[in-house]
């Protein structure tokens, strides 16, 4: 399995980029680039990242792609500098979880820890404190940028300014949103849907243990879109990456055998251990699901049908159907109010956009109040599921305001204050800093905002 270019590169420019300390008034040598406070610059890491930007696609010139990292490079120094200075220290436990995450993915995408290092050329302990001590620097210079920009806020009126500033044809279009309210019913009697997948997988599982190829069953068979075609291959993945069971049935293979039927919110499956790296592990599958009969769904569609005309009439608030009828589980217990699967926003406005395909037709001609016809969709793991919706308000296409996106306004008006600070630090910081560029760096246009002295 190749190693993919994007992270070939990101992890190249981990490895290229280690610190290292000398004396401030150390003359230039042939192989450094600059040098900063007690920070060193190598001419061979400038020229390696450069060539690693360009065969992933980067398309400036040599010279101009050497500038900017030669700028990036210098940046990151000033605030190495300003932490020693500082005594700012990030410990290895601070980082140590990132660094599990970057070596994992790194082993995962190569396809195993033997091709890593075939292709860096170093041990595994070499290439996990290169890593470490690149995260290292990354953390500190976090914590020197944290306290450079403590305290600052946008008030009401630096937003206002900022917002007046921008010109109008520059404002973004911001797209149609909606906030909708739904109640779900899953197919009648699914447990006999259910029985029958697993009557069909035990079916295959047996054809694969009187010796069928389990890849050829899985192009077959499995219902799987992602990995079918690929004989049911997953690729190397942690145990964090998987459902629970399956990774607990996964995890307990030997080579080649094959699992019982492991069931996951996703359906029934059965797994063959392709290959375990220590916590990677490759495997393959066959995904079966339950299937829903016409009549099951008829008898969906008449029961959303009758909530509907009963909100409609007034008969029973919308809030209380959900609460009573929806197994829809997120949303039910809020009134059927749909809020976004991602834990660290919880948002309750879509771009009609965002909704699945079924969704958006169903909505996109709602007034606000009406509520849809019932509708056959899909939940969000892919299971048959039957709904009706509400739409609860909208805000039409518009050009960014300060009433509808005050909070996206705000973060743009806060990032562009903290980056005017970054610069204005920068700029003081270089008064009182030791900083000494090779001359082959000097025709650097950024150079001439306070770098040569």
């Amino acid at each position: 399995m190749k190693i993919g270019s994007r992270l070939l590169l990101g992890l190249a420019l981990l490895l290229l980029s280690g610190i290292t300390q000398v004396k401030s008034q150390q003359v230039l040598v042939e192989s450094v680039a600059a040098i900063v406070g007690n920070e060193v610059i190598y001419l061979s890491d400038i020229e390696n990242m450069a060539a690693d930007a360009r065969r992933s696609g980067n398309k400036m010139s040599m010279d101009d792609l050497r500038c900017e990292i030669l700028q990036q490079l210098l940046v990151a120094k000033l605030f190495l500098d300003q932490a020693r200075i500082d005594s700012i220290i990030v410990t290895d436990s601070d980082i140590e979880g990132e660094l599990n995450v970057r070596l994992n993915d790194a082993i995962r995408s190569a396809g195993s820890e033997e091709a890593l290092k075939g292709y860096f050329k170093k041990s595994m302990t070499e290439i996990q404190q290169d890593i470490r001590k690149v995260l290292l620097e990354q953390a500190t210079i976090r914590e020197v940028q944290r306290n450079v920009a403590q305290g600052i806020k946008v008030t009401p009126s630096e937003l206002k300014k900022f917002f007046t500033a921008i010109p109008k044809d520059s404002l973004p279009v911001i797209p149609q949103k909606v906030e909708l309210s739904l109640i779900q019913l899953d197919p009648p009697q699914n447990e006999e849907n259910k029985a029958e997948a697993r009557q069909k997988l035990l079916d295959i599982r047996g054809r694969i243990l009187e010796g069928q190829s389990f890849a050829v069953q899985a192009i077959m068979y499995s219902e799987d879109p992602g990995s079918a075609s690929r004989g049911g291959e997953l690729g190397y993945l942690m145990r964090g990456e998987l459902e629970k069971p399956f990774a607990d049935a996964a995890f307990s293979l030997t080579k080649n055998t094959v699992s019982k039927i492991v069931e996951t919110r996703h359906g029934f499956h059965i797994i063959q251990l392709i290959d375990r790296n220590g916590d990677l592990i490759n495997t393959r599958h066959i995904l079966i699901k339950s299937r829903v009969r016409p009549d099951q769904a008829a008898l969906a569609m008449s029961k959303l049908d009758s909530i509907a005309d009963l909100v409609r009439k007034d008969s029973i608030k919308f809030a209380d159907a959900a609460l009573r009828f929806s197994t829809h589980k997120d949303s039910r217990i809020n009134g059927g109010k749909f809020v976004s699967t991602d834990p660290s926003e919880r948002d309750t406005w879509f771009a009609l956009e965002e909704l699945n395909p079924e969704m958006y037709i169903k909505v996109r001609d709602l007034k606000v109040g009406e509520i849809s016809d019932p509708f056959r969709t899909t939940d969000e793991n892919n299971n048959v599921v039957f709904r009706i919706v509400k739409l609860d308000s909208e805000i039409p296409a518009h050009r960014a305001n300060l009433k509808d996106d005050y909070q996206n306004l705000y973060n743009a008006a806060l990032m562009n204050k903290q980056t005017k600070t970054y610069d204005e630090w920068i700029q003081k910081k270089l008064s009182t800093t030791y900083v000494k560029i090779s001359d082959e760096f000097k025709s650097c246009e950024f150079l001439k905002k306070g770098w040569l002295k």
